[in-house]
């Protein structure tokens, strides 16, 4: 898994525990729509197999997850509500360069990205939530976003030579960071 170049502050956690709710509102949103990146990809890239292979078996883990966390809803008589905006996701989407291999490379590369960041938070609340259910749970959450981190980061190391992948990865790691820690604090997974 890829070494994130910050922590999520621990205000974050408080936050999410604090309005649980929202976050759960929030979460179900993330799930559906790391679904549809999956299922994206596998549209753009269909004459690559071992993409397409990775990204069904991605886009039923997240979908599955969205039914998870939509069951969490029901249990506490939520609707789901209208998509958002996501400023992390729109802010990292923008770091994707342009031109038919750049593109390729970094979509993967900020996806993996994002599955880390995804990591480490739902690892956040699995260690500190308070009932037992959700701290499993979160827990099996986090250890999928862990592989599908690795998912995405060995496809583009398996497309691509190093010497194009590695300096990029260093790169976009240390603008997630910035991008991350200058973001208003909110109940929501990004």
């Amino acid at each position: 898994m890829l070494n994130l170049r910050a922590l999520t502050p621990t205000h974050w956690l408080d936050c999410v525990l604090g309005d649980f709710e929202t976050f759960l509102l929030d979460h179900a949103a993330a799930e559906r729509k790391a679904s549809a990146v999956a299922l994206s990809l596998i549209s753009h890239y269909p004459d690559r197999s071992r993409l397409v292979a990775a990204m069904m078996d991605i886009a039923r883990e997240e979908l599955e997850h969205f039914y998870q966390v939509y069951r969490q809803l029901v249990a506490r008589d939520l609707m789901l509500a209208k998509d958002q905006k996501d400023e992390y996701v729109g802010a990292m989407r923008k770091q994707i360069r342009t031109g038919r291999d750049a593109y390729f490379l970094d979509r993967l590369l900020v996806s993996g990205i994002v599955e880390a960041r995804g990591c480490e938070r739902f690892g956040m609340i699995a260690e500190h939530h308070s009932d037992p259910t959700l701290k499993d749970f979160y827990k099996e959450i986090a250890a999928s976003e862990a592989r599908h981190d690795d998912v995405f980061i060995g496809l583009a190391r398996m497309y691509f030579d190093a010497e194009l992948v590695e300096p990029r990865i260093e790169a976009l790691l240390d603008i997630e960071a910035e991008i991350m820690l200058g973001l208003a604090i909110r109940p929501a997974l990004h």
